[in-house]
């Protein structure tokens, strides 16, 4: 029996574009992220946090809280001492180059000696009803002796700072010297030309829609723990919080049906994953707790925050001849998550980007400050690469008079010298990117931009065109299993280890599923967003999804066609090596006898051989997307405000799953760009160490009318180190729109003789430098 041509119209597979099978189910709100759930018996947290930067505690007093209406428990870090709870270590402890240890302080549960941002967590109390729980809060009181704090990477390591954690002396955490330096002491030697910039890659806090969150359960009789919780990183996080209380990993469920985004702010454990457990252990009924936004711009993981001294040298002609970059990372109070990671290892990776540089030599500095702790968010570590040098290129190409275009084109690596290894030793498999840079610039119409900058001027505005070519290493964990499921109603259950947040995977997924298989994609059912589903799995982060689990299925396939064409050849009749298999039938070759996968599947229960088939994984490469952004901005001289005026980009994400999902990843993220280059700014006052962009009232995320209509385009080679080809496609516009639009800007400003500008390009700043051309 073959598919009948109805059910073929019903299979989408790699290259189309069906509607996302989630979003009717989303948008009628029929989804379950973590507030919709009901739980018999359920108690509320609150999580008292520290209202100073830098103090030593003297005491907590609880008795008053603890006799207020409806409270069930006040838990401090006395109590989590006593039940023999550990602290959150970092997932990176050493240097992933050379394995030299990290300095560290592990971040307690709950404070107990010393306070070291504010906002850090330093009791929790649980209440029959969250109203009672606030109450309560107010109610405890803790004596506090208030230390100098320090919010930048430069303040901690002046001399005199104050010392933040006794396990990492002067504040330094790494502190890591690589590359060529003897290669590229002489190439600058020998250089008619030589560019530095200071660049401030600044801090920004993440804000997905729906905040962190989650909602514990202990069973008694099986000692067992659940937590519903809002992450992207189940099976990891999951791993670690375990360890923090103690038990064993399988001891821990954790459970993340519906995830409302999560941007890298999920990627990691936090201490309230583990608090909120305890808490459910100790009071003997569910516990939940979901942030307030004040608390998610005080304590969630914050990204970026990279300052770097960097210089390029070029020959006569413009080539490029070494780099020198001198960088520090501000990590916050607690080294967390990947922190030191993404400075040995993402960072490193990529310098050089698709630009042919013989030497290049790094200073990576990590240290600690009093702020939230550093995590992840699109791009880490590539990002602040990709920032540093298309900064410095536009930069040389204006002081020693080089067409940017043309000082680009002829520094990239050709297609024909593919796959490339740069000077570290990393190898990049495919892409064209010459190629990609001209698709962009005739798309974006750059002959025209001369008549469109004349009519700005007219209009009494400043206009500017600037690009960037990105490029970044997607995978993430490098392990991922799936488990594929024929089930008796003739469905197929894919039970994944990485999660949707919000990506299209309900769709996508089975696409590719489909297009192996050749069966209709109504058929498919994702299941995912439980550690008990399935063994083990690398969660979302690194744009890792598609390319992980994806390879996991198309391998996984290869075996059940494999199992299948035995059982086919018994039903058949035939020779296993007369059996092909074709839009999801077994087919005698040269006849028109034919056996569907379905019934195959229903056979091989039947017989004790089922189809069903787990495949696990561990890569040995990462995908290479890459891609040029320009830009057009007008500015207002009167307001400093800058407007977007054209966005266009051609990118290259290899094979596309599903076109229309990878646009709107990639239009996201060129949102979330453009809100760090021209509104976003995680600020802290220096003295205090108290953040001053708390709110939505100070902290501007991009809206509809700050951006223009995005032109995107795409130019993609297939990738060579995954079956499918395909590359991570969500990342792109938040490595690429910061520098592009800088570049922009710079161009917009650079006949008043303005030669830097450090981002959010707020009205303000472009206003007072404005105002400083004028007055020069």
């Amino acid at each position: 029996m073959t598919l009948s041509t109805s059910a073929l119209s019903q299979r989408s597979t790699i290259g189309d574009s069906p509607r996302r099978r989630e979003d009717a189910r989303l948008i009628t709100g029929a989804g379950s992220y973590l507030d919709d759930l009901h739980f018999d018996g359920l108690a509320h947290a609150v999580v008292l946090r520290s209202p100073h930067a830098h103090a030593w505690i003297h005491g907590t007093h609880t008795d008053a809280a603890q006799r207020a209406p409806g409270v069930l428990a006040v838990l401090t870090a006395v109590d989590a001492a006593h039940d023999k709870l550990g602290p959150l270590r970092p997932y990176a402890e050493a240097n992933v180059q050379t394995g030299e240890p990290f300095a560290f302080a592990p971040q307690p549960l709950l404070a107990a000696t010393k306070v070291r941002f504010a906002g850090e967590p330093m009791a929790l109390i649980v209440a029959e009803t969250q109203a009672q729980a606030l109450d309560a809060a107010e109610l405890v009181e803790i004596d506090y002796e208030p230390l100098a704090a320090v919010t930048t990477g430069a303040a901690a390591q002046a001399a005199g700072a104050p010392v933040i954690a006794d396990e990492v002396p002067g504040n330094v955490c790494l502190d890591w010297r690589t590359g060529d330096s003897a290669g590229v002491a002489a190439a600058f030697a020998c250089a008619n030309h030589i560019v530095r910039l200071k660049l401030d890659n600044h801090r920004i806090t993440i804000n997905p829609m729906e905040p962190r969150g989650c909602v514990g359960q202990f069973d008694a009789a099986s000692g067992r723990y659940t937590l519903h919780v809002s992450s992207q990183n189940i099976h990891i996080n999951r791993n670690h919080v375990a360890r923090a209380l103690g038990v064993e990993p399988a001891r821990v469920r954790f459970i993340a049906p519906d995830v409302g985004g999560g941007f890298g702010a999920k990627n990691f454990a936090y201490a309230e994953h583990a608090l909120i457990l305890w808490a459910a252990r100790r009071v003997g009924r569910p516990v939940k707790w979901i942030a307030s936004r004040s608390e998610v711009f005080l304590s969630d993981h914050a990204a970026r925050d990279v300052t770097a001294e960097a210089a390029l040298a070029l020959d006569r002609d413009g080539r490029f001849l070494a780099l020198e970059v001198s960088s520090v990372a501000n990590l916050g109070a607690y080294m967390v998550g990947a922190g030191g990671g993404v400075q040995t290892y993402q960072y490193v990776h990529l310098q050089g980007t698709v630009y042919r540089l013989p030497s290049i030599a790094l200073h990576v500095v990590a240290v600690l400050s009093n702020t939230a702790p550093i995590g992840v968010t699109r791009g880490p570590g590539f990002a602040e690469t990709v920032n540093i040098l298309e900064r410095l290129i536009d930069a040389a190409a204006l002081r020693f008079g080089f067409d940017r275009s043309e000082l680009r084109r002829r520094n990239m690596v050709p297609a024909d010298a593919m796959p490339m290894t740069n000077s570290f030793g990393f190898q990049v498999d495919s892409g064209t990117f010459p190629q990609t840079f001209d698709q962009a610039l005739a798309r974006a119409d750059v002959a025209g931009f001369a008549a469109r900058r004349r009519e700005s001027e007219s209009a009494g505005r400043l206009r500017g065109m600037g690009f960037a070519y990105h490029i970044k290493g997607t995978g993430g964990s490098p392990d991922e299993n799936v488990d594929v499921r024929f089930e008796a109603d003739g469905t197929i259950s894919l039970i994944t280890g990485t999660q949707h947040i919000g990506q299209g995977h309900e769709t996508t997924f089975p696409q590719i599923l489909a297009h192996r298989l050749g069966v209709p994609n109504e058929r498919i059912r994702l299941r995912q967003g439980d550690t008990d589903l399935i063994v083990a799995g690398g969660g979302h982060g690194s744009s890792r999804a598609t390319y992980m689990g994806g390879t996991a299925m198309w391998r996984a396939s290869d075996r059940i066609i494999a199992k299948g064409t035995a059982l086919a050849a018994d039903a058949l009749e035939a020779a296993e090596a007369d059996i092909r298999f074709a839009d999801g039938s077994f087919v005698v070759s040269g006849t028109d006898r034919a056996i569907g996968l379905i019934e195959v599947a229903a056979l091989g229960r039947a017989r004790g051989e089922p189809l069903d088939t787990y495949h696990a994984w561990t890569r040995e490469h990462l995908t290479f997307p890459n891609g040029a952004h320009v830009v057009e901005v007008e500015i207002d001289r009167e307001t400093g405000r800058v407007t977007l005026a054209r966005y266009t980009a051609v990118d290259d994400y290899g094979v596309l799953v599903n076109p229309m999902i990878a646009t709107g990843q990639a239009h996201g993220a060129m949102a979330q760009g453009v809100g760090q280059a021209l509104l976003e700014h995680a600020a802290y006052d220096p003295g205090s160490g108290q953040m001053v962009a708390g709110s939505f009232m100070d902290y501007a995320l991009p809206r509809a009318d700050d951006l223009p209509s995005f032109d995107l385009g795409f130019n993609g080679t297939p990738c060579t180190t995954n079956p499918l080809g395909v590359k991570g496609c969500g990342e792109a516009g938040a490595i690429a729109a910061f520098p592009a639009i800088a570049n922009a800007i710079l161009d917009a400003l650079a006949p008043l003789g303005v030669e830097g500008i450090d981002g959010p390009a707020t009205p303000d700043r472009i206003w007072r430098a404005l105002q400083q051309a004028e007055a020069r």
